[in-house]
């Protein structure tokens, strides 16, 4: 315990207790504490008003060996079995989170009144055992004890915390049949339980009901209706509260932060933002974290960091809010950056930072990245954290390591939807149709109920495998067995799984017999199996139904210039390039990154920019030969601009997939597995010859296109020219 309290001399017991009570009424429990000790050490003896105080001041603070310490004290001088100890022992015990202290005193209590219960009640609660909470409720008064304001709004927070709308209804029966209806405590706690609990409808009858309402009853509307997606009714009732003289505390701006962030309605966060900094708010951590979380969500990261920069403290929320931010606004390097900094500056990471970083290693597929942050995880005893090991099977997916992705799934404790969902995810990137669907089994076998985004995955594994049989059943068996109905993804994958496998009429008859008027990523699916199996006249159908939704889509005349250059027909390819220029249509560059010795590169298609560009040239140029030795043939119909055919070989040869192999060859040691990712899906030219550079460089290249990956090696990819 602490020092000695200077100043305080052999005063009677009555005024030690003044002094006592008054400090923990005015919070001040360090001062309670000091005080405690010393009037012992001075020979005072503590009654039971004394044991009290001293209990209530380590329930405050959380100090459970003070508490301890305390109540060895007071078994000692014989107060135990007094009511009113007990109940504050019980109390103290519950709010330090040791719930098993808290019933050895509550069993050993020669009798119990309503706050022992009510005490109990609310520790329950606290440590996330909700329904013991209500057990515990129903015995109390089946022991003839009546429950008081304390009770109901224990009780209803259990019902919040597990979302039980039913029993919730019960405990407002018994507060209304108690009288207690208009206390403005138990009043809120119901607006928080029914909103909690999905019943807005319930809470504003309660809330319009109430004869007083306090910024808490404000609050709980509020963030009701964020939580409940209603974002701008949230913003609505800020406004009326201050209409109605209620002062917002810091509590409510966090909630109407949240409602901007969610429905990412940046004018009103200004609008909030304004409203703060009159208020004086700004310098809490709470806001200030929220407003960066906003404006990170709203895409403005400037926003973010002069909001971050300008913070007094920054805790490991704020510090996820930009880390999340980044990751989300495109910027993953950044995101590492950060986690670095953040580290550096004394703030340990939690299991929403790893989720963003792993995130952000993903999208850049730095797998010696995540393999370091993963290190970080184990020895930050998170590894078993169901969100993070969700998190980390995607990564390693995503990074081309499904090996890694598998081991970390077979050793998790727990696995939820999300987790099967990321390896069904990562099975099909990868092209592993009949692994995909062994999990899926599996996952159905240990009783974890598929969602929609499930059976995206399922689906896609079967695209990209030609299962058709197999993604057929799935996608009745979604709909008849699990009552899914179908959304545009899934439709989408119909398509390209027929597609894909030839089925193009039926896949038209697909998205003709879509319930809602067919969405251009549909149609697209379908043009590219047109490409595929060279149907012109149905790619011609198809495209024109695109561009009369989407006139500017790009990738709609790229697709349909390479339909017609297959088809030898020069004259086709030039109109639709004209008319992409016409109506403004831009292409979209092709990008390549790829990392190296921890630092990432990115090329584009003809690039100068790349300082080794001249060594890059040269290896481009000496493949070429050993290629065309090897019997590669330039898929030069793929070049629609009207030039010479060496023209046309130079220009494939420095697609930005191709400058990334060379620069990746020349700066890694023989053997080095290479990792590349490329925005688009790859072209047919380059992906023909990464299989005669992985034969002839004897490497393994792993690639992954705006659809899956592609694993090459000894001239053989992974997809088998199934793409």
């Amino acid at each position: 315990m602490a020092a000695m309290a200077p100043g305080i001399v052999q005063l009677h017991p009555f005024a030690w207790n003044q002094k006592l009570s008054k400090y923990v009424k005015d919070g001040q429990l360090d001062k309670a504490m000091q005080l405690f000790q010393q009037m012992q050490r001075e020979g005072a003896t503590p009654d039971k008003f004394t044991f009290i105080q001293a209990i209530k001041a380590c329930a405050c603070l959380g100090a459970l060996q003070d508490g301890r310490l305390v109540h060895q004290q007071l078994i000692q001088s014989g107060c135990e079995s007094d009511v009113f100890v007990g109940s504050s022992l019980v109390d103290m015990y519950a709010k330090c989170g040791s719930i098993k202290d808290a019933w050895r005193v509550f069993n050993k209590m020669p009798s119990r009144d309503v706050v022992t219960w009510s005490a109990m009640i609310l520790g329950h609660v606290k440590c996330g055992q909700g329904q013991k909470a209500l057990e515990l409720f129903r015995q109390m008064q089946h022991d003839g004890v009546q429950p008081n304001s304390v009770t109901f709004v224990g009780v209803l927070n259990a019902c919040a915390s597990m979302i039980v709308l039913d029993e919730g209804r019960c405990v407002h029966l018994q507060i209304i049949q108690s009288g207690l209806e208009s206390n403005v405590f138990v009043g809120n706690s119901l607006i928080d339980m029914y909103a909690k609990c999905g019943s807005l409808e319930d809470a504003w009858i309660v809330f319009n009901k109430m004869p007083s309402r306090d910024v808490v009853s404000w609050n709980a509307m509020i963030l009701g209706h964020v939580k409940c997606g209603q974002g701008q009714k949230a913003l609505e009732l800020f406004r009326q509260m201050q209409q109605e003289g209620v002062q917002p505390n810091y509590v409510t701006v966090v909630g109407v932060l949240n409602a901007c962030a969610s429905g990412i309605a940046l004018e009103e966060g200004r609008w909030v933002h304004h409203h703060i900094v009159q208020s004086g708010l700004e310098m809490n951590v709470f806001v200030g974290n929220s407003l960066v979380d906003m404006y990170a969500k709203c895409g403005r990261i400037e926003d973010a960091w002069k909001v971050f920069h300008k913070m007094p403290s920054r805790d490991v929320v704020t510090w996820n809010a930009m880390v999340l931010g980044h990751v989300k606004c495109g910027h993953k390097q950044k995101a590492l950056e950060l986690f670095q900094q953040m580290q550096q500056e004394g703030v340990r990471p939690n299991s929403v930072t790893f989720v963003g970083v792993l995130n952000a290693c993903a999208s850049l597929i730095a797998l010696e990245e995540g393999r370091r942050v993963h290190q970080q995880i184990i020895q930050s005893g998170l590894e078993s954290d169901v969100f993070v090991g969700s998190s980390l099977v995607d990564m390693y997916a995503k990074c081309g390591s499904i090996e890694d992705a598998c081991r970390v799934f077979n050793k998790m404790p727990s696995r939820d939807v999300v987790t099967w969902t990321a390896i069904l995810g990562g099975c099909a990137m990868h092209g592993h149709g009949r692994e995909a669907l062994k999990h899926f089994e599996q996952m159905c076998d240990e009783g974890v109920q598929p969602d929609d985004i499930t059976f995206v995955c399922v689906l896609s594994a079967c695209s990209h495998a030609g299962l058709v049989d197999e993604g057929m059943c799935l996608y009745a068996s979604m709909i008849r067995d699990y009552m899914i109905p179908a959304k545009l993804e899934h439709y989408t994958c119909m398509v390209d799984l027929l597609g894909r496998a030839g089925h193009l009429q039926e896949a038209e008859n697909m998205v003709m017999a879509m319930p809602c008027k067919p969405h251009a990523a549909a149609w697209m699916a379908l043009l590219g199996a047109c490409r595929i199996h060279g149907n012109v006249g149905m790619a011609e159908r198809v495209a024109k139904r695109i561009l009369e939704m989407e006139p500017e889509n790009a990738a709609v005349y790229v697709l349909l210039s390479n339909i017609y250059a297959a088809a030898g027909n020069r004259h086709l390819c030039e109109n639709v390039e004209r008319q992409r220029k016409e109506r403004g249509a831009k292409k979209q560059l092709g990008r390549t990154w790829i990392e190296v010795n921890n630092e990432v590169h990115t090329f584009v298609v003809q690039d100068q920019d790349h300082p080794q560009m001249i060594e890059i040239h040269a290896e481009l140029q000496r493949l070429s030969g050993l290629m065309h030795n090897a019997g590669y043939v330039p898929c030069t119909e793929l070049v629609l601009d009207d030039v010479e055919e060496e023209e046309k070989v130079s220009h494939l040869c420095h697609h930005s997939k191709k400058l990334a192999i060379a620069f990746g060859l020349i700066n890694t040691a023989p053997g080095t597995p290479l990792r590349i990712r490329k925005n688009l899906r790859v072209c047919k030219d380059c992906h023909t010859s990464t299989k005669f550079i992985s034969k002839i460089v004897r490497r393994a290249i792993m690639v992954r296109d705006a659809n899956r990956f592609h694993h090459f090696e000894d001239g053989v990819c992974s997809c088998m020219d199934y793409w």
